[in-house]
Formats: structure tokens, C-alpha cells, sequence
């Protein structure tokens, strides 16, 4: 039977963090703030929404809401844009995605300040996650896993890790961020040839397809640690990952379960986030050594 790795835990020792440096800033004057930018008014949005701003009140972490209409112009969600970045009581800002199809995703994302771009949606983000610099932050998914990964002390260095997945979102960052930890990387995806014996052969395999139970007990072998970052549901409704838990949990040695595994520790990066930018300004001004 393999260990599950189960959310709870992480999030209350990254709770356990948060609390008092979040209390050490509002001590200096300065309450960490988080922006959430909705467009529109779709549920899952307004789920996550919900989710997002209980978790930020948990914290001490104080938030608010930007609602514009489904209808809106480009210019008039780069304007708020702006207007968020230049706002010094505003620490980070969550936009949800994805936007109206009439509009340029990639060019509203980057109108975010890489400052308080604490999704790491951003060109400039994501740069900084690739050249290894710490001006940005990186999505929170993609940084979600590697917390998982420590939270439970499994080792990564050296290890042979397998990401099912080639998004922006998670794919991509969660390869550069294990071979930052000194990982062997390889990425897959929908056409890998073999893809079923590239994933036997991994330590840590990622699952990140938005595919429902897509992999099952031939793409795994005894004694891996299995992180599935789906988010689906199947044929009864019920929200289920990437991989068939039930018939591969009891192969090998861990897995996270869906839901109560990557989800809600990515929340609380996102709130992590907020902190380390708030307690940048904090030292940039000199009121936080």
C-alpha cells in the first residue's frame, strides 16, 4: 500500500510559516494584499474564488476582488492591470484564466508586473524560472509539487523524474524547477512514443494532461512517488486526477491523492507568494533587515 500524500499536512506547516511573518509585517505597518482579477462570472472561478480568499483570511492575509464583466475591452483589463501595479498597498495579483477567447491572453499577462505576478503567468516570469533567477516568481502549481515533494522527504537530487506534460501552466516549469533541485528530466506528452515504459522507468512521475484516469498500473512500477496534478471529472461527475488512483496506488510507494493533494498547497503558495513580495517592498523601504 503506498503512502498518500495528502495535502493537509503541508498546508498547515506552510500555515505554520506564514502566520508569523505575515504578523511581523502588519507590525511594520504593512498588510500583505492579494488582488484577485476575475473576468466574468464562471463557477469555477468563483469556486476557487472562494477558496483563495478563505485560505488569505486563514493566513492574515487580506485580498481584493477585481470583478469585471465578461464583456470587457482588452484595454479597459490592461488598465486595471495597470492599475494594480502601481497601487504600493497591493502585493500580488491572481488573474484567473483562461479570458474571453476574443482576447490576447499572452499579451494581458505580461501587462503584470513581474513584481507582483505571484502566479507567474507572465513572459518575464517565466523567464526567470528558466534562467534560474529569483526576480519571479513561478507558477504555483509547478512550485506546489516541489513542496509536496519536500514536505514528505522525497529526494529529488539524482533522482530520474518523469513530467507528463509540456503546458506553460505546470509542464514546463516543474521540469526546470526539479532540474534546479539536480534532477534527471525528461518531459513527455500525448505523442511520446513508449510513453508507458518512459514512465515505468522514472522515480517521480508528474501527471499533468487534464486526461480523467488516463494512466493507469501499466505506466507505473514499485517504488515510485507519483504527484497527479489533474484536475477532471468523470463520467458520474465526481472530480478525479490523471491517474487511476485505485488501480495504481496500491503499485507503488506514493501518490497524491485527487482531491486533497496538489490543489490546496498550491493555494497556499499562492498566499506564499504574496508574503515574499510583500516582504520585498518591506525591504527595499528598510522597515524589514
Amino acid at each position: 500500500m503506498a503512502e498518500i500524500l495528502a495535502s493537509k499536512p503541508v498546508v498547515q506547516a506552510m500555515g505554520d510559516d506564514i502566520r508569523p511573518r505575515v504578523e511581523r509585517l502588519k507590525e511594520l505597518g504593512i498588510t500583505p494584499t492579494l488582488a484577485i482579477v476575475r473576468v466574468g462570472n464562471r463557477p469555477d472561478d468563483l469556486s476557487y474564488e472562494r477558496t483563495a480568499i478563505k485560505r488569505a483570511e486563514s493566513l492574515g492575509i487580506a485580498t481584493r476582488v477585481f470583478e469585471l464583466d465578461e464583456f470587457v475591452t482588452e484595454y479597459e483589463l490592461e488598465s486595471q492591470l495597470h492599475a494594480i501595479n502601481v497601487d504600493p498597498s497591493i502585493h500580488g495579483c491572481l488573474l484567473f484564466r483562461p479570458l474571453p477567447t476574443f482576447m490576447d491572453e499572452k499579451k494581458i499577462c505580461d501587462e503584470l508586473a513581474i513584481e507582483k505576478d505571484v502566479d507567474g503567468i507572465s513572459t518575464a516570469a517565466l523567464g526567470a524560472v528558466f534562467t534560474d533567477s529569483s526576480e519571479g516568481f513561478a507558477p504555483c502549481t509547478a512550485e506546489a509539487c516541489i513542496k509536496m515533494l519536500d514536505h514528505y522527504g522525497i529526494e529529488i537530487e539524482g533522482k530520474h523524474a518523469v513530467v507528463v506534460g509540456r503546458s506553460l501552466v505546470i509542464g514546463k516549469p516543474v521540469a526546470m524547477l526539479l532540474l534546479k533541485r539536480n534532477a534527471s528530466v525528461t518531459i513527455c506528452h500525448s505523442r511520446t512514443k513508449d510513453l508507458h515504459r518512459m514512465m515505468r522507468a522514472a522515480d517521480i512521475v508528474i501527471c499533468a494532461t487534464g486526461r480523467p484516469h488516463a494512466y493507469g498500473p501499466v505506466h507505473f512500477s514499485p517504488g515510485q512517488t507519483v504527484l497527479d496534478v489533474g484536475i477532471n471529472f468523470d463520467m458520474n461527475g465526481n472530480l478525479c486526477g490523471d491517474v487511476d488512483f485505485d488501480a495504481v496506488e496500491p503499485i507503488v510507494a506514493s501518490i497524491t491523492p485527487v482531491p486533497g493533494g496538489i490543489g490546496s498547497v498550491t493555494t497556499s503558495t499562492t498566499m506564499e507568494h504574496t508574503l515574499r513580495a510583500a516582504e520585498r517592498v518591506a525591504r527595499q523601504s528598510g522597515a524589514l533587515q
